[in-house]
């Protein structure tokens, strides 16, 4: 269905784009305070909001599901090859469990960009707009967006929240199993023939909620590049040499 491609799609570019302002943020503070234990500071003091939802959405989930979470910490800490903004200790549990509070913080991420989009900004008229390739419309309706009382501040929550739900590499472990146990079921089902009307169902149902959080993406996507360009302009314009 074209819902699901486009929600896919939208998630894999901001997920990308998380990345990235990440690293031009990180570079961008680093070139100006000069220190790494500030510039990480810095940046997790900008996800704050982000960040303790991503940690909450884990214990959350983890305490529904039995695995007696400890040890939630909201502070910046190093990890190996990277900096690990807050952390919750859980008991190891079955696949699946791991799995839901794996994926826990891009889910609450995403019932709360999709929240803020829809009820504080015209996220779907947005979305609309940029369908149908009325570029003037689109770019009136995300500014009165950002113009409407405390419309900065909500944009920041989203920016905050959605840079910050995207799993970590411990997160993302036990998908794997789980993923090509689901394409084997699903393959092996669909290869002896059985009735595809439960999967259509499904996808039915899910479609309109699934269009509510693909706009929010689209929206907060474009606040990311509005946010990531002004970034690198302003690095070429202080620093010796561009992010990377």
């Amino acid at each position: 269905m074209p819902v699901i491609a486009a929600f896919v799609l939208a998630l894999l570019l901001l997920a990308w784009l998380s990345r990235q302002l990440s690293l031009h943020i990180q570079y961008l503070l680093h070139f100006i305070t000069r220190n790494g234990d500030l510039t990480v500071i810095l940046l997790f003091l900008l996800l704050l909001p982000g960040v303790v939802t991503h940690e909450a959405a884990h214990w959350i989930a983890a305490y529904a599901l039995g695995l007696k979470p400890s040890k939630f910490r909201v502070w910046p800490q190093k990890q190996r090859q990277h900096i690990g903004l807050g952390s919750v200790s859980v008991k190891s549990g079955r696949l699946w469990q791991e799995s839901i509070v794996g994926m826990a913080p891009l889910i609450a991420g995403s019932i709360l960009i999709a929240f803020i989009a829809e009820h504080i900004f015209d996220a779907q008229q947005f979305s609309r707009a940029l369908g149908e390739q009325h570029w003037l419309e689109s770019i009136t309706v995300f500014q009165q967006s950002l113009l409407a009382p405390d419309g900065i501040l909500w944009a920041y929550l989203l920016f905050a929240i959605a840079n910050a739900m995207m799993p970590s590499a411990s997160d993302r472990q036990p998908l794997r199993p789980l993923f090509f146990m689901t394409v084997l079921v699903v393959g092996l089902y669909l290869l002896f023939g059985l009735p595809a009307t439960p999967f259509t169902l499904l996808l039915n149902w899910l479609a309109p909620t699934l269009h509510n959080i693909t706009s929010a993406f689209i929206f907060t996507i474009a606040l990311d590049l509005i946010i990531l360009a002004s970034i690198y302009l302003l690095v070429k314009l202080i620093a010796p040499e561009p992010a990377t």
